[in-house]
């Protein structure tokens, strides 16, 4: 091991710093040249995105104040609804916060920002970052000088760049970890944070670390490369390393991550994720977005060979003393107790108390320390809030805070001698809401409210969730409060609806010229084990409805379990035949003068969207032929996962592809006179009528779905496994979703004559 060099961390930081001064400098001309029209929009979009600032969705009001209008005020002016160009308009500012990790000023810096430049509100997101939205771009440098002066970064917080490192924020204080794996988190950012090498992405690439296999605080198998930490013994002595995982990811498409190699050694780690990050850089997708992840290149190439290249490109790699120079140095993220350990928690006469103990109190593995874990429903958090964390942070600790997955921030290492007091500061700034880690912790992404791909109102609904789950915790079976709901507002899973017991992601139905919010209910996913399986949906429901099918899955697992037995087990025992059964009449939807209200969507009261122009009787005809061929695609998708659920991928994979088929069927009545009787002819006519003239393209996806059907007819007759079934299962659902959402575009249209 070479000499240790103690000041090799502040040189980087002082390197960077000057970097960054220059790089904000260019961004503020950019910016600059962007007013003048002397830079072009794409240029100009990569640009901002690398800095972490995005275009936001801004025709909603906040999130919070339930009503949604056409009309904003902000710190930077009033906002009239305009056109939706990038940054015309306030936009969201993604800030990088590595493993989670915060201090107590970098709370009050992130509290100013959001007070004089937001709306008041930071919002923790599913990889630990923090938002701040509705931000104006001219104030964007200011905001990222002044987050570089306490040490945060906003750069490649997104864009095609290795995204924020998440880690278990547990990590060092839980009792199941093979070590603590923050240091190496924390290097692996540093490392790669404009690295030459991580500059030619087609997209996004994301990390994360695990400290054990069991739990799913790291998530490991749903990222494009991921560690999970491990020991061997060599020559009798312990030897840390990695289990190293690449190609996973969520998604329209999910995949589970491989096995690159089964122990990777500390000093090799960096190295390897280099090796990684320059063949995907290489051999990735440029030009079909929706190919571009790694999760595909490691399907193209399969895990055997895409290991091969990556060992073969680390083989031919020029050392760099950042490798291991971290190595020295490893106890530099240790943490420490500022007060000393208590014996036994410390009691409280307010009757809430306990309650709260039962659900945001952690047991940390060292003797007399617990940490407290702050539950923030749908991940916000005032400027007020912010501050008063801060001073409670350096009260009782050395300012060891942690952000969450869940959207959650954690204070660790409180002496359990100091609890009560750390509950009745923390409620005097409205911090003590019970339930974390539990049902009632509904996670959320944006959705409407914000995020322009957002197709239904995930935030609105999961603020309902757990408002009703609330109400009935306190007489709830433990198995129910134990289960996971995860909230997306469309089909990339930004949410986490996958790997959750109950998933819910957005989609539309249209019915008699009337759009209706529905969310596809996901079963069969996995939290634990580091997202260890994926569910698939089992169709949609009426968002107004959503409540209700939690409320009936939820009895019927109570009802019907087996001892000790979860809810991804108990949906496989007893198939989705039975589960179908149970939510098959939720499907229905009133007519619009039965009922209006399903015809909003949640903490939305306007109409879900304007009345369609012009209604004639061809169409609707049309429209009742296109209704009952999807009808039987949704049909034919759930008997898919019957087959797959009994062992028959063959089977599985030739039933979605035939749902694929009828729904394109139904499409091509819409369009074609003489719809083709076989295969090839359907095909044909689909490329031509739809997906060449970009008729099937939406501003979600672009032609991604409509390229799973032509994939998919084009692969007939390979060969099939579980998981291209499983995958060819969700491309299917995804495809029929689609032609749903087309319809609905083509209905709005003003009909001739």
């Amino acid at each position: 091991m070479k000499a240790s060099n103690p000041h090799w961390r502040e040189r980087v930081v002082e390197q960077m710093s000057s970097q960054l001064t220059e790089e904000l400098d260019q961004f503020e001309t950019e910016i600059t040249l962007k007013k003048q029209g002397k830079l072009d929009d794409r240029v100009f979009a990569e640009t901002r995105l690398r800095r972490g600032a995005y275009g936001q969705r801004y025709d909603n009001g906040r999130r919070n104040d339930g009503i949604k209008t056409q009309k904003l005020e902000f710190p930077c002016g009033t906002l009239t609804k305009g056109p939706d160009t990038a940054w015309d308009a306030p936009g969201m500012l993604r800030i990088k916060i590595p493993y989670g990790g915060l201090n107590a000023r970098q709370l009050e810096v992130l509290g100013e920002l959001a007070e004089e430049y937001s709306d008041g509100i930071a919002h923790v997101t599913t990889r630990q970052c923090i938002q701040l939205h509705f931000i104006h771009i001219d104030d964007a440098p200011t905001i990222m000088r002044r987050l570089a002066a306490v040490g945060i970064t906003t750069r490649e917080a997104c864009g095609n760049s290795v995204r924020n490192v998440t880690a278990c924020p547990f990590s060092g204080i839980c009792s199941d970890e093979a070590f603590d794996v923050t240091p190496y988190a924390h290097a692996l950012t540093y490392h790669l944070l404009g690295h030459p090498d991580c500059q030619n992405f087609g997209r996004k690439f994301k990390p994360a670390f695990s400290g054990c296999k069991d739990q799913p605080c790291g998530l490991v198998k749903m990222h494009d490369v991921g560690y999970i930490a491990t020991t061997r013994e060599v020559d009798g002595k312990v030897q840390r390393g990695f289990e190293m995982y690449v190609g996973g990811g969520l998604g329209a498409v999910p995949r589970q991550a491989k096995l690159l190699s089964e122990f990777v050694s500390e000093e090799e780690i960096l190295p390897l994720t280099q090796a990684v990050a320059r063949v995907f850089g290489r051999l990735g997708e440029k030009k079909n977005r929706g190919k571009a992840r790694i999760k595909f290149l490691v399907d193209k190439l399969g895990i055997e060979e895409f290991s091969r290249l990556v060992f073969e490109e680390r083989s031919i790699m020029e050392p760099e003393a950042s490798w291991t120079s971290y190595l020295d140095e490893l106890d530099i993220k240790d943490e420490k107790p500022l007060r000393d350990a208590g014996s036994d928690l410390a009691g409280n006469d307010d009757p809430e108390f306990a309650k709260w103990c039962e659900t945001n109190i952690y047991q940390q593995k060292q003797e007399g320390f617990v940490a407290v874990i702050l539950s923030l429903p749908l991940g916000d958090i005032t400027a007020d809030q912010l501050r008063s964390l801060s001073d409670i942070a350096r009260k009782y600790t050395n300012e060891t805070i942690r952000t969450t997955v869940e959207q959650n921030i954690i204070l660790r290492w409180v002496s359990k001698a100091d609890v009560a007091a750390v509950y009745s500061d923390l409620k005097a700034a409205e911090l003590v809401i019970p339930g974390a880690g539990t049902i009632v912790d509904v996670t959320s992404c944006p959705g409407t409210d914000t995020c322009k791909l957002g197709i239904s109102s995930s935030r609105g609904l999961a603020a309902q969730l757990r408002e009703r789950l609330a109400e009935k915790s306190v007489h709830m079976d433990q198995a129910i409060k134990d289960l996971v709901i995860k909230v997306s507002g469309c089909f990339n899973s930004c949410g986490g609806h996958h790997v959750a017991d109950l998933g819910f992601y957005g989609v539309s139905r249209s019915i008699n010229k009337h759009s209706i919010p529905h969310f596809q209910v996901v079963l069969g996913g996995q939290w634990s084990h580091n997202a260890g399986a994926y569910g698939l949906p089992m169709g949609a429901i009426p968002s107004k409805r959503i409540p209700e099918t939690v409320d009936r899955l939820t009895q019927a697992f109570l009802d019907k379990k087996e001892k000790d037995e979860s809810f991804k087990d108990f949906v496989g025992r007893i198939g989705k035949a039975e589960i179908k059964g149970l939510i098959q009449d939720l499907t229905q939807v009133p007519t619009y003068e039965e009922d209006r209200s399903y015809y909003s969507d949640w903490s939305d009261p306007r109409e879900y969207t304007k009345d369609d122009i012009g209604i004639g009787e061809c169409a609707g005809e049309v429209v009742t032929a296109f209704t009952f061929d999807l009808t039987s695609a949704e049909r034919m998708l759930f008997e898919a996962q019957l087959k797959l659920e009994k062992d028959d991928s063959q089977g599985a994979a030739i039933q979605a592809f035939d749902a694929m088929v009828t729904a394109t069927r139904g499409l091509l009545r819409l369009k074609v006179p003489n719809v083709g009787k076989d295969t090839e002819t359907l095909v044909q006519q689909f490329r031509t009528e739809y997906f060449d003239t970009e008729l099937f393209f939406d501003p979600y996806a672009g032609g991604k779905f409509g390229q799973y059907f032509l994939d998919a007819a084009a692969s007939q007759g390979g060969s099939v496994d579980k998981d291209s079934a499983h995958r060819q299962i969700e491309e299917a659902s995804l495809f029929v979703e689609a032609c749903h959402a087309c319809s609905g575009r083509m209905s709005e249209q003003p009909t001739a004559g």
